[in-house]
């Protein structure tokens, strides 16, 4: 049993050259390809400031651009864990981003999506503690869908 796993673990990297498995940050991979290559659309509100630093952070800032991406993000709310006085106890923050990856060379959009995600807070405390939960849970939300979008990007055939 043992040198059966032995063997596998060896063989397990030609069975991923095989399939075309490249590494993101690899010669040629879409990570190299898109790293400080990407202008980010300015902001416009908070919600696209915070994923506009997040997916700075990922994909680095570019000063010359070679990729533009632009994004319509839609945010809403819903409440959850409703008392009998009517006092709503816990919130879910919910967002839809559709982005769109294209060439500044040619105006060709390369690739284009959507990502959706959410996530929860409490408002079972004070003000102020309820306060900080929404707060942090716009920018959790921002860290999240950045990822995504970022991961899609990478995963996307992006000719240079």
């Amino acid at each position: 049993m043992l040198s059966l796993n032995r063997r596998l673990m060896l063989l397990a990297p030609l069975a991923l050259v095989a399939c075309g498995f490249e590494p993101v940050y690899g010669p040629g991979g879409s990570g190299a390809a898109l790293q400080n290559r990407v202008a980010v659309d300015p902001p416009g509100s908070q919600d696209s400031y915070l994923l506009v630093r997040e997916l700075e952070n990922r994909l680095g800032r570019s000063t010359d651009p070679a990729f533009a991406l632009s994004m319509v993000i839609n945010t809403s709310q819903a409440q959850l864990a409703i008392d009998r006085e009517g006092d709503t106890g816990r919130f879910n923050r919910i967002a839809n981003v559709q982005y769109s990856l294209r060439s500044l060379a040619n105006g060709q959009i390369l690739t284009s999506g959507k990502v959706e995600n959410f996530v929860g807070y409490s408002a079972t405390g004070t003000t102020v503690e309820t306060l900080a939960g929404e707060q942090n849970s716009q920018e959790r939300l921002m860290t999240i869908i950045a990822d995504q979008i970022v991961s899609r990007l990478y995963a996307a055939e992006i000719n240079v």
